[in-house]
């Protein structure tokens, strides 16, 4: 008996949305290795107008222009042969949950990361837009409506879902995201090499009370650093829910303190007010931005921050805060719902926007670092989150269909 097919509906890589990219590609990995579908995953083509016009050019309204049409024109007319020869359809990022009106959506699922691309029509005060983008997403979100399976990441956005009464509770599938393997404590060895073993204990007093059984094991991780030396890291990009604002406000005051500490910043690019607000603390020279790295050059990072920090002040599930666990590192994160839920005991948490408590909560865990939770309660705490898990129960609704 042949195997369902399942098309896995990935986003333009143009875009360049690497959390959206590596939801695909671990998706795709895992369902090929459970072998309970056969996988057809479809990397859309992509094509350049706008920025071929000769008064448009490199600007960045041609590249939405373009986003436009391949998105609501392209994307749907590249689906007719997949809708021939596959019997279940995945859309892995929900901003292009438009498709789904190409689909035959009583087969067709929609992952849901966070309500930020319906903002607009959803509460329009805190994203007012014009006319012409309200009516693209109001597009997009009469396609997620129709999809039969609406799959999320953490609880806070199954509610705030249910709270704007977007579909039925009962097509909701919770299924949360895993870590990538290059993120570890330590590099991925060489081929021969056996890796560094994890820490033994499996019981959520690892994380609660100080991991006391890993203790001896991290005792030379966890040894006393001068505050000055090394960098803070934060990985993201500039929109304004991220609150980058808070991360160079804190840095500048802490820069302040420790005149040799600097900061990592993995995405970008900065917008008009961050620039800014660099120049009138004059942290420039301190500050070090990094774009389109491997995932084993973001995991070295991770390894080698002395804090990471993650100010945002909404997110769907907040994917960075995970992986730099599972890299050992100490994580201060804004105190809301679904960084509370991924994150859990093993995270110091912060009030959101409240640059005030981040500098001294920073200041504390630079000056002690055995304040933080302890290293082998942060990797059990990662460990618990797999992508294997996140393919099994996405395989699971998608065989309740059939």
């Amino acid at each position: 008996m042949s195997l369902p097919r399942l098309a896995l509906l990935r986003d333009f890589r143009e875009e360049g949305w690497p959390s959206m990219d590596l939801c695909a590609d671990m998706l795709a990995n895992e369902l090929t290795l459970a072998g309970r579908v056969e996988l057809v995953s479809h990397d859309p083509r992509y094509r350049q107008r706008a920025r071929g016009l000769p008064f448009l050019g490199e600007r960045k309204l041609a590249f939405n222009a373009d986003r436009i049409f391949n998105r609501y024109f392209d994307y749907p007319r590249q689906l007719a042969r997949l809708r021939e020869s596959c019997q279940l359809f995945h859309v892995v990022d929900h901003s292009y949950a438009q498709l789904v009106q190409s689909l035959p959506g009583e087969r067709t699922g929609v992952f849901v990361h966070d309500l930020d691309c319906f903002r607009s029509l959803l509460e329009p005060e805190r994203d007012p837009r014009p006319a012409w983008y309200r009516k693209l997403i109001r597009s997009t979100l009469r396609g997620l409506t129709q999809a039969a399976l609406v799959f999320h990441t953490t609880d806070a956005v199954r509610a705030e879902i249910l709270r704007h009464a977007l579909v039925p509770e009962e097509r909701l599938v919770h299924a949360p995201l895993g870590v990538a393997p290059e993120f570890t404590p330590a590099p991925t060895p060489p081929p021969g090499q056996a890796p560094e073993p994890p820490p033994e204990s499996d019981d959520q007093t690892a994380v609660e009370e100080g991991a006391e059984e890993g203790a001896d094991e991290d005792t030379e991780a966890e040894q006393p650093t001068p505050p000055d030396a090394g960098y803070l890291l934060h990985v993201g990009s500039c929109i304004p829910r991220k609150r980058v604002d808070v991360l160079l406000e804190v840095f500048a005051r802490l820069r302040r303190e420790y005149p040799t500490l600097r900061l990592i910043k993995v995405g970008g690019p900065w917008t008009s007010e961050h620039e800014a607000l660099i120049a009138r603390e004059e942290i420039a020279t301190a500050i070090e931005v990094k774009r389109d790295l491997s995932r084993d050059e973001l995991a070295e990072l991770y390894r080698g921050a002395r804090l990471v920090l993650h100010p945002s002040d909404a997110e769907g599930f907040g994917l960075p805060v995970l992986e730099a666990l599972a890299c050992g590192a100490v994580v201060v994160a804004s105190k809301i719902p679904a960084l509370e839920e991924v994150g859990g005991a093993a995270v110091v948490f912060c009030p959101p926007g409240n640059v005030e408590t981040w500098t001294e909560t920073c200041r504390g865990l630079l000056e002690d670092p055995a304040s933080a939770p302890a290293r082998a309660g942060r990797l059990h705490h990662a460990r618990r989150w797999s992508w294997a898990e996140h393919a099994r129960r996405i395989t699971d609704a998608y065989l309740g269909l059939l």
